[in-house]
């Protein structure tokens, strides 16, 4: 496997892992319709700090760094509906 296979792997791991999407319906799409704007927002805001904060500690450093990522995107999306509203 290339180092390109395996960073592939690793965003489909991050983006769309399969134990998120068992309902037909992602997790965070639930985790969204459930909550209203400013807890949404912290509940993305404590992923990225979790994520970030643990990156160095359980052997997948680049893994944590891109889940932060992918819920730092969910964040500046919310955001930037905010702003458009």
């Amino acid at each position: 496997m290339t180092d390109e296979q395996k960073l592939n792997d690793l965003l489909d791991a991050v983006n769309s892992p399969d134990h998120y999407n068992q309902t037909g319906m992602e997790t965070i799409h639930v985790i969204r319709n459930c909550m209203d704007t400013n807890e949404f927002q912290g509940y993305l805001k404590g992923n990225i700090i979790k994520y970030v904060a643990r990156h160095k500690h359980k052997g997948m450093p680049l893994k944590d760094i891109l889940k932060a990522q992918w819920y730092m995107g969910w964040l500046v999306e919310e955001l930037t509906e905010k702003e458009e509203r």
